[in-house]
């Protein structure tokens, strides 16, 4: 049995996580045949037959790589993989003396400009270290929030009002009052906040500028992964990204985008649907070479720039908001990450040789 921590990119509060536990099943030789459900309660514990009749419509109970609903009798030797949500628990904030990049701050509001690595927030597998632990430590009277996940995890967010995911680096905004916090929260939910990224992505984009309209959502075959559905399409959640050229360096693009809306992963799984996925984006392709030279020198180069910035090249640059008590319209911009920028220089210089061979 495997677990793992699903970790947002943009989600504003309209939208919460969703948390997973993988389960591996075979069935042996001399197993009655017996339906999936009660076999799969009896095999693991804590397990309900409600919660693995809600899999089965879900997709997320497999028998030799294909979904089954909840009345499939087991055979013998069928492979099994289900996932679950996890059981409920409450995470306890352990405050921690995590230092902070705090670029502004009043008796209301804190901006935080946050490193590469850093999770936002408590959740299965990263208690520690977090970014909510730290905001625990630094602000004691932080306004207390605590979120019902899925019926699965009831997690307290102190000051928190929205995320990004831990790879990517870049600017967040934290409440410091009740009031400050249900005014930003309805900010984000009315999307009057002004979000923009800048990334790097595969491809020589064929516009200067453009949109991406489709709805994400879970991935069907991967619960961890987000997914675009087919136009016309009423799973999934509304997202809207619109994208600008900042720069083109014939294999890669450097791109400004700017979110209407906030999904998990939304620019992320946006530029792989239209066949552009972020530089070094491990879950969604990016992290092997997709255009370009098939040359030793080449490889090497895409090497070196995947060692530099290891990670998916996404950074929440600039935040523009109406300040939730004075109601003044602020903005704010966060230098590109040392990282980023040492691949843009790279390829700077790549494109200059290039040109001079």
């Amino acid at each position: 049995m495997s677990k793992f921590e699903e970790e947002p990119d943009e989600i504003s509060g309209e939208e919460e996580q969703t948390l997973y536990e993988h389960h591996n099943i075979k069935v042996e030789k001399g197993q009655v045949s017996m339906r999936i459900d009660k076999f799969i309660m009896i095999r693991i514990a804590h397990s309900t037959r409600t919660k693995i009749q809600n899999a089965c419509d879900e997709g997320r109970v497999l028998v030799n790589g294909k979904s089954v609903k909840s009345n499939y009798k087991t055979k013998p030797l069928d492979e099994i993989s289900i996932v679950l949500t996890v059981p409920p628990r409450d995470i306890e904030v352990i405050p921690e003396n995590i230092p902070l990049d705090i670029t502004f701050e009043d008796d209301y509001i804190v901006l935080i400009n946050k490193k590469p690595g850093m999770v936002v927030h408590p959740a299965y597998g990263n208690y520690r270290g977090t970014l909510v632990n730290a905001l625990a430590f630094h602000f004691q009277n932080l306004p207390k929030t605590k979120t019902k996940l899925n019926n699965d995890l009831y997690l307290e967010r102190p000051g928190l009002v929205h995320r990004i995911d831990k790879n990517t680096s870049g600017i967040i905004i934290i409440a410091k009052t009740d009031l400050a916090m249900t005014r930003l929260a309805k900010d984000f939910f009315d999307r009057t906040m002004d979000r923009k990224y800048i990334a790097i992505c595969w491809g020589d984009l064929k516009e200067d500028e453009g949109t991406i309209t489709g709805n994400v959502g879970r991935d069907p075959r991967d619960r961890k992964k987000m997914y675009v559905f087919p136009p016309g399409s009423e799973e999934g959640k509304h997202a809207v990204t619109h994208y600008k050229v900042i720069e083109r360096f014939g294999y890669v693009t450097f791109i400004e985008c700017k979110l209407e809306t906030g999904r998990t992963h939304q620019i992320r799984v946006h530029m792989k649907s239209i066949g552009h996925p972020l530089f070094n984006d491990n879950e969604y392709g990016g992290d092997i070479i997709l255009k370009g030279l098939n040359t030793a020198k080449y490889k090497q180069f895409i090497q070196n720039c995947f060692e530099l910035l290891p990670r998916q090249a996404l950074h929440a640059k600039t935040l523009g908001i109406t300040h939730p008590i004075t109601g003044e319209k602020l903005f704010f911009d966060s230098d590109i990450p040392a990282d980023m920028q040492a691949v843009l220089d790279k390829w700077r210089k790549y494109m200059k040789d290039k040109v001079l061979e």
